[in-house]
């Protein structure tokens, strides 16, 4: 038997309680129209507090990076404009600049509730639009609750 991994463990049951809001599964990634203003915007509002500003971030990383250059991203935001259209077209026209490469995104899971993530993005050595980004718990609490959510003590060594 596979066990999860420390992912799907988090986001799995943010997951499925999307797929019960909404009727269908989320998409995988913020980025997805889930985020940007479709049907899925009551998952994602319940996910993340600060909704807007997360649609918002997603919207400049898709405008700024990848929906420039690669074909495929802008057929993705071709469609996300005509499924979505003004919360997602509105973002793309208003949208000031580069998104964010770090700061604090604040979650709320269904089984240990609110979780600050510190995230920072990185870009990769290549041509090719693709960055790294790092999570870690921005704070006691959220350090806590993640390690009950994939299993690890307080105070456990761990792998990095």
């Amino acid at each position: 038997m596979l066990l999860p991994t420390p992912h799907a463990r988090i986001s799995g049951p943010v997951d499925d309680g999307c797929a019960l809001v909404d009727g269908a599964r989320p998409p995988p990634t913020a980025t997805s129209a889930g985020a940007l203003g479709h049907r899925s915007a009551m998952c994602g509002r319940s996910v993340y507090p600060d909704w807007d500003t997360v649609a918002d971030q997603q919207a400049a990383a898709l405008k700024q990076g990848p929906g420039r250059t690669d074909v495929h991203v802008g057929e993705l935001m071709d469609e996300l404009t005509v499924s979505c259209g003004e919360p997602f077209a509105g973002r793309l026209r208003t949208l000031p600049g580069l998104p964010r490469a770090n700061g604090v995104v604040r979650m709320v899971h269904p089984h240990v509730g609110e979780v600050r993530l510190a995230y920072e993005a990185r870009e990769l050595p290549a041509d090719d639009d693709q960055h790294l980004v790092v999570h870690l718990p921005a704070d006691d609490a959220s350090a806590a609750a993640l390690d009950r959510l994939t299993g690890r003590r307080s105070g456990a060594v761990r792998a990095v």
